[in-house]
């Protein structure tokens, strides 16, 4: 399987900004679908961004529009969630997910990824 692992959580004040590394064990082939996710306690994970290796294609929710950004260093084997204007509401665990597949427009932020990191915690104070 292959192997994701997150960085770059951390704690942070409301207003300011975190970059998210996802490192893969494999070259991150044309054919894959990249994703981030968040869960808060108690709450179902949530879809926030998504990028198609094939073509650059990018997707993003409605709460991280406009915040958040994703990008893939195809060189490093590493996805990338820069994360600004973080509110106290994106408190989360933060995940990376991959799939060897196209990203679907009317999916992307459904969690049917084959492969998953273990999480980056982040923390928004007020």
């Amino acid at each position: 399987q292959v192997q994701l692992v997150e960085s770059g959580g951390g704690s942070v004040q409301a207003g300011g900004s975190l970059r998210l590394s996802c490192a893969a064990s494999d070259y991150i082939y044309s054919s894959y679908c990249m994703g981030w996710f968040r869960q808060a306690p108690g709450k179902e994970r949530e879809g926030l961004a998504a990028i198609y290796r094939g073509d650059g294609s990018t997707y993003y929710s409605d709460s991280v529009k406009g915040r958040f950004t994703i990008s893939l260093d195809n060189a490093k084997n590493t996805l990338y969630l820069q994360m600004n204007s973080l509110k106290p509401e994106d408190t989360a665990m933060y995940y990376c997910a991959s799939e060897r597949s196209p990203c679907s427009s009317f999916s992307w932020a459904r969690p049917w990824y084959a492969y998953w990191g273990q999480g980056t915690q982040v923390t928004v104070s007020s």
